[in-house]
């Protein structure tokens, strides 16, 4: 099976970035603020994970990260921006993993751009199949 990890980098309210590195692949990734593992406003506790392709309605082709304690519905899709609404920030994200080709800003909050090219290489460089996904943070 193949293997991918995530190397978060920073955190804040603007959101938990990251890379997304696997063998001839490599993304910037961004996920929600860390909120002690709640429900659609935390980000995904540190972990070794199995993953696996769904059709989501809303989504289209995405991998799922499944299971995950006191979680569901986690998926690793497309989107730019994971901030702490509570605060203020907008969000792509209920809680997944949003892949992009480069971290920037976008109406003045700290994003990740070009989403829609990786998440199709990811597709295609993991054919389609499960993976085991490792997360870990270096901060």
């Amino acid at each position: 099976m193949k293997e991918a990890l995530l190397v978060r980098v920073e955190r804040g309210e603007e959101g938990t970035f990251g890379v997304l590195c696997a063998p001839g692949f490599r993304c910037h990734t961004v996920e929600l603020p860390w909120k002690e593992n709640q429900r659609r406003v935390s980000c995904v506790p540190s972990g070794r994970y199995p993953v696996q392709l769904i059709l989501s309605p809303r989504f289209g082709y995405s991998y799922w990260i499944h299971p995950i304690p006191g979680r569901s519905e986690v998926l690793v899709h497309g989107g730019a921006w994971a901030g702490d609404t509570s605060l203020g920030w907008r969000t792509n994200s209920a809680g997944c993993v949003l892949l992009g080709d480069r971290r920037g800003v976008a109406q003045k909050q700290k994003c990740i751009l070009l989403s829609q090219p990786p998440l199709r290489r990811l597709l295609d460089m993991m054919e389609r199949q499960p993976f085991q996904l490792t997360i870990e943070e270096q901060f």
